[in-house]
């Protein structure tokens, strides 16, 4: 009987973690067809949706969702900004921004396991205020490495000097995108103190 219910707890578990991922993805893709066009690198609502997944979703549900979600728009659903699809978008002059989210997502996780670890270690009890400055700090360190990878492929792909292209893929959005951080933090704080369970 013991067995049984362990055995409908893991299901229960894994339905509603492939849940999560499948609804993530969804939102990353409506964020992205939210677009205003501001030169090569459109301005999107992603930056918040993904901040929110990466604070809400466990590490692995995280990083299930960044990547099926480039891998669907690599094999063509129009789930990139504009509705576009195709692995001519991941390689073109905005392409470094769509897998900086995953490579931003991992350093942002580590970040925070490394946080975890090190608070379990000392035996520290939650902080308020603590937690909603690593999860900005989280927030700040995947949003910098994703800069970093779409402006780094705009230089490439478009032959552009480093000021130039820092000037079109990154000064136009640190302020909007900053907001968006912010909001992004305190949604999914929100909804970790709804879903206590979640992380």
């Amino acid at each position: 009987m013991q067995q049984a219910k362990q055995a409908q707890g893991m299901v229960q578990g894994r339905t509603r973690s492939i849940a999560f991922v499948g609804l993530s993805i969804a939102l990353m893709a409506v964020s992205a067809w939210v677009s205003v066009p501001l030169g090569p690198v459109p301005f999107t609502l992603q930056t918040f949706v993904m901040v929110f997944v990466l604070l809400v979703l466990t590490p692995r549900q995280c990083l299930a969702a960044l990547g099926g979600y480039l891998v669907l728009g690599a094999i063509g659903l129009p789930v990139f900004s504009s509705m576009r699809g195709g692995i001519g978008v991941l390689a073109g002059p905005t392409g470094g921004f769509l897998w900086g989210f995953l490579l931003g997502a991992v350093a942002a996780l580590a970040f925070l396991q490394i946080v975890h670890a090190r608070r379990q270690a000392s035996a520290e009890g939650k902080a308020e205020g603590k937690d909603l400055v690593f999860d900005l700090i989280a927030g700040f360190l995947f949003l910098a490495v994703t800069y970093v990878c779409g402006w780094g492929q705009l230089m490439v792909v478009a032959s552009l000097d480093p000021a130039a292209a820092f000037a079109i893929a990154v000064a136009p959005f640190l302020v909007v995108d900053a907001l968006k951080l912010v909001a992004g933090v305190l949604t999914a704080r929100a909804v970790r103190k709804a879903l206590p369970g979640k992380r």
